[in-house]
């Protein structure tokens, strides 16, 4: 398991990826060619990868999004230190938080 900052990486068997997720359009790079796992609102640091690979995000903000790297990668972010990502499969997972009435993800 990985965490940096407000983002857990579990790396999970290629067989517990639901196909649901595996038919799921990548989710787009950014104009850096990176795949951003998480952006600051107020900063605009990310938690980012440009390894070759794939970012499958469902459209709900509280599901976790799932990652694949068939070679490994190194995620990065301004404010933390890099984490070198054996290749695999990962779940990815946002820190939560409680506001009255509602759970939302954490803003950085």
């Amino acid at each position: 398991m990985y965490r940096q900052g407000d983002i857990l990486i579990l790396p999970v068997p290629e067989e517990a990826v639901p196909r649901s997720v595996r038919d799921l359009p990548p989710a787009p790079r950014d104009g850096r060619g990176r795949m951003v796992l998480a952006l600051g609102e107020a900063t605009g640091h990310a938690h980012a990868l440009s390894a070759p690979g794939t970012l499958l995000r469902v459209p709900d903000p509280l599901a976790p999004d799932h990652l694949h790297l068939p070679s490994g990668g190194r995620l990065v972010h301004e404010e933390h230190a890099a984490i070198t990502l054996p290749k695999g499969w990962y779940r990815v997972i946002r820190q939560r938080e409680y506001v009255p009435g509602a759970v939302r993800v954490v803003a950085d």
